[in-house]
């Protein structure tokens, strides 16, 4: 169908790419977030035209964090943003002159790693994101599964806990109050108060109290081996393989692609998760059990798989 625009919009800056059928990134232009809902499809529209200069666009997809109805023209919730029962596609359609269609970050994402990444090659997979929060999607028989009102694939809200931490979405024991980056930081403070004299190489990272632990110090304290950083992301690790094995109970998937920011740290963290994935798994040492990989596009995936899914009449079922 020829070349289409992806826009990933991020907490600070708001992305647009010309992306091709290979997911190949031909251009790109971005531009600050704003702070107002009206602002954000002003800043979208920006964005796009910055991008399009010079290039025929068929389409246009964007990524938003929240909940996108089944017809990818609505966002029914989002969590950082002022919109309920916003008409997305309407707004920038009419600014833009283009076919535009919305989708949900982390299916963009998923979607760009199925087509252009890890998922190459795999009919069946699900993708997890592990950031500051965490997110996902599904991918069955080649197909974007997003349910029946399209709000699918919200594994960050399983609860895995009963009665156990708050989470922002008002629900108790939320998977992603136990594998996110948020979690990490967490995991990490608290062992470092309890048994300091284990965190030397951790504290002397930030300004020498747990308080000051930030995620980066964690991972490059890990790699030098501090026992509270490597056990904290071995905790962490815990969780997510819990999780996974009750997907692959759902969905018994070829591969779980993993992604997100703590995908960066590769087998420091996918290496537990596997471990802990095959620990939990039902049957684990009489069925096949499914690749845990790392996602390879990066920051990119959600702009690509944005950009890929403007491409599709109705991928969804």
């Amino acid at each position: 169908m020829g070349l289409t625009i992806g826009v990933d919009i991020g907490g600070t800056k708001i992305a647009a790419g010309v992306v091709d059928e290979e997911g190949n990134i031909l251009s790109t232009h971005k531009v600050p977030t704003p702070g107002t809902p009206e602002g954000i499809v002003d800043a979208i529209a920006s964005a796009v035209e910055g991008a399009r200069a010079g290039h025929e666009i068929v389409g246009v997809g964007i990524g938003a964090a929240g909940y996108v109805n089944r017809q990818r023209s609505e966002v029914y919730f989002a969590p950082n943003i002022d919109w309920r029962n916003e008409p997305l596609k309407a707004k920038v359609e009419a600014r833009v002159g283009l076919p535009v269609v919305v989708e949900n970050d982390a299916n963009a994402a998923a979607w760009g790693e199925y087509k252009f990444g890890a998922g190459k090659g795999h009919r069946n997979v699900i993708c997890i994101t592990l950031g500051t929060g965490l997110g996902g999607g599904i991918i069955i028989g080649n197909k974007l599964r997003r349910g029946h009102y399209g709000v699918a694939a919200e594994f960050g809200h399983i609860r895995m806990v009963p009665d156990g931490l708050m989470c922002g979405c008002g629900s108790q024991g939320c998977w992603e109050q136990y594998a996110s980056g948020r979690a990490l930081v967490r995991y990490a403070k608290q062992r470092a108060n309890a048994t300091p004299e284990n965190a030397e190489i951790l504290l002397g990272m930030g300004d020498g109290t747990p308080e000051g632990i930030e995620g980066k110090h964690i991972s490059m304290a890990a790699r030098q081996g501090d026992p509270v950083a490597v056990d904290s992301y071995r905790e962490l690790a815990r969780w997510a393989g819990a999780g996974l094995a009750d997907l692959a109970s759902l969905f018994d998937p070829s591969a779980f692609i993993v992604g997100g920011g703590l995908s960066d740290e590769g087998e420091l963290v996918l290496d537990p998760i596997r471990k802990s994935y095959k620990r939990w798994l039902v049957g684990g040492n009489w069925r096949p059990v499914a690749d845990v990989i790392a996602a390879q596009l990066g920051n990119k995936a959600g702009l690509v798989g944005a950009a890929d899914l403007a491409r599709e009449p109705d991928p969804i079922m």
